[in-house]
């Protein structure tokens, strides 16, 4: 069953009447009311309605009463309401539910850093809580910064902690050079060293109906591919926690205690339009699906049109042919690019705002643009190879191999993760 789910057509009567409080807001309704009026609400809803893994507080709600809570969050981190949604932290701060700091991963907290920006740890000015960033000099919450090392020096052995339970709620759109990803990989690891457990409130994939591109080789192993999969995984971000547990990823072999709260009414060919950006360069639907077609670029003299109203749903440079390309454009600062890759340089390419979805990726853009190019010698840089995740990809356009050539060259690895896949799958 396919299913669209916009902004404006989500209809899950939940958290009526929550507003955005703070943690000293005692004027509220008894958590048990609230906790009837989902349950209540819920019955409400069709059998084909899609419901977010933030929108289910009964399940979730209970396992946080009197706890110190972290929450890994961002803008996308939403419960949807019949008008609209809230922000997870604003509602969770309305239940009364203790939260003692948030984790921001790229593009921080309320997401408006450019994509490879040192976000800084500070203070969320709505809520007033502490923010720590995992997108700094440290990408993986520190041992003091989840166990009060000092306050209870002489009781570290004993398990006292700052935080007593974690929350992961991050959009992802299912790549893996999109760091989310990442950031699950360091806070699974920095929660199971501190013997800490995480609730994973599950989300859609919109990127989820098909798996695809070279597997990771282990030797370009980076923040933007992490571990031996392909470039579109196929997975939610619960199944791939799931999959970092099971395939021992973590550092020692440690596993993490995880729950994931699953969607309903969601399959991997679900088509799911986000209500809000997840980063400042995917603006819609369309830049989403080509995302892993179009992110090469950023390891090569091709802008993916960030600088533009069209972030990754156009390509071009100044070097390549015009007598090739018809389409141009001129990068400029704008929200999430304040240095944009050839600003206020004319660059000619290709506008793919109007293509179909795609359910593979495109190699051809990529291709078309190395053999187009001015000065081939200079197209690639190092990036490439971490985007990639192997050297071969490069090597392979240099050789003049076609798209169908090299997608062959990836299907033994491919068959290999759809097995191992498989088996850490929650939506079959």
């Amino acid at each position: 069953m396919r299913l669209k789910v916009f902004k404006n057509t989500v209809l899950l009567f939940v958290l009526i009447g929550i507003s955005c409080a703070s943690k000293t807001n005692n004027n509220l309704v008894d958590n048990d009311e609230i906790l009837n009026q989902v349950q209540d609400d819920n019955k409400l809803l069709s059998e084909s309605e899609l419901v977010v893994g933030a929108n289910q507080i009964q399940e979730y709600l209970p396992l946080l009463k009197g706890k110190r809570i972290g929450i890994v969050a961002n803008q996308s981190s939403i419960i949807f309401k019949e008008e609209g949604f809230t922000h997870i932290v604003d509602s969770l701060l309305s239940l009364h539910i203790t939260i003692d700091k948030v984790f921001s991963p790229e593009h921080g907290f309320r997401g408006k850093a450019d994509a490879g920006e040192v976000v800084k740890d500070g203070l969320d000015p709505k809520t007033g809580l502490p923010i720590v960033s995992l997108y700094s000099a440290n990408k993986k919450p520190k041992l003091e910064q989840i166990k009060e090392t000092e306050k209870y020096e002489k009781d570290i052995d004993s398990g006292i902690t700052a935080i007593d339970i974690m929350v992961f709620d991050l959009q992802d759109v299912g790549a893996r050079f999109y760091t989310y990803i990442s950031t699950l990989h360091y806070v699974m690891e920095a929660c199971a060293e501190a013997n800490i457990p995480l609730i994973i409130l599950d989300r859609p994939n919109p990127n989820g109906h098909y798996v695809d591109g070279p597997i990771l080789e282990m030797e370009h192993q980076s923040f933007v591919g992490m571990h031996p999969i392909p470039v579109v995984h196929g997975m939610t971000i619960g199944e791939y926690a799931k999959m970092i547990n099971g395939e021992g990823w973590l550092a020692n072999n440690i596993k993490c205690d995880i729950t994931v709260i699953p969607m309903k009414n969601y399959t991997h060919q679900t088509a799911y339009s986000l209500p809000i950006k997840p980063s400042p360069n995917l603006p819609n639907d369309k830049a989403i699906n080509l995302y892993p077609s179009l992110c090469f670029f950023e390891g090569t003299t091709v802008s993916a049109g960030r600088g533009t109203s069209k972030q990754f749903q156009i390509y071009g440079s100044p070097y390549l042919r015009k007598n090739v390309y018809n389409f141009k454009f001129l990068p400029s600062p704008n929200e999430g690019a304040k240095h944009p890759k050839h600003e206020k340089i004319l660059c000619y390419g290709e506008d793919l705002s109007n293509t179909d979805r795609l359910s593979s990726i495109n190699l051809e853009y990529l291709i078309k643009a190395y053999h187009n190019t001015l000065e081939k010698e200079k197209f690639f840089n190092a990036f490439f190879t971490k985007l990639a995740g192997t050297k071969q990809l490069q090597l392979q356009i240099e050789q003049g191999l076609s798209a169908s050539e090299i997608r062959k060259s990836w299907q033994s690895g491919l068959d290999h993760y759809d097995t191992m896949r498989t088996e850490y799958l929650i939506y079959k």
